[in-house]
C-alpha cells in the first residue's frame, strides 16, 4: 500500500480515536455514496457530525485543514444527505474537520466544528 493511504489510515484512526474521547459514538467509517466519501460519522446525543479527516506528515506546504476544498465539501455535504434520509435521522447535524499532523512522537489534532459553514 502506498505510504499516503497508510498516513490517511492512521489519521483516521487518530481522529477517531479523538472523537471516542470526547464522547462520540462512531456509527461509520468510510461511508461512500456514489463518488462521495464521509471519513467518519460520529454521533453524540442528538448531533450526527459528518466528519472530513486530513493527515499530513509534513506542514510546508500548509495545515491539513487547509486542504479541504469546496468541491471535496460538496460531495462530503451531498453523501450526509444522502445518509441521513438512508437512517432517517431528524435532528442536528455538523460538518467537522478534523486536522491531524504526524510530525513528532505525538500526533496533534485539531478539531474545526462546523467547518463548512
Amino acid at each position: 500500500m502506498a505510504q499516503h493511504n497508510e498516513t490517511g489510515k492512521q489519521g483516521e484512526a487518530e481522529a477517531a480515536r479523538y472523537l471516542r474521547e470526547k464522547g462520540y459514538e462512531i456509527v461509520a467509517q468510510n461511508y461512500r455514496y456514489q463518488h462521495a466519501e464521509i471519513d467518519l460519522i460520529a454521533k453524540k446525543g442528538k448531533l450526527m457530525v459528518f466528519a472530513e479527516v486530513k493527515t499530513r506528515t509534513n506542514i510546508s506546504y500548509g495545515n491539513p485543514e487547509e486542504f479541504v476544498s469546496y468541491t471535496k465539501a460538496k460531495l462530503v455535504m451531498k453523501a450526509a444527505e444522502h445518509y441521513i434520509f438512508a437512517h432517517s435521522w431528524f435532528h442536528d447535524v455538523r460538518f467537522d474537520i478534523i486536522a491531524i499532523t504526524l510530525v513528532g512522537n505525538e500526533p496533534q489534532v485539531k478539531h474545526i466544528e462546523d467547518a463548512f459553514a
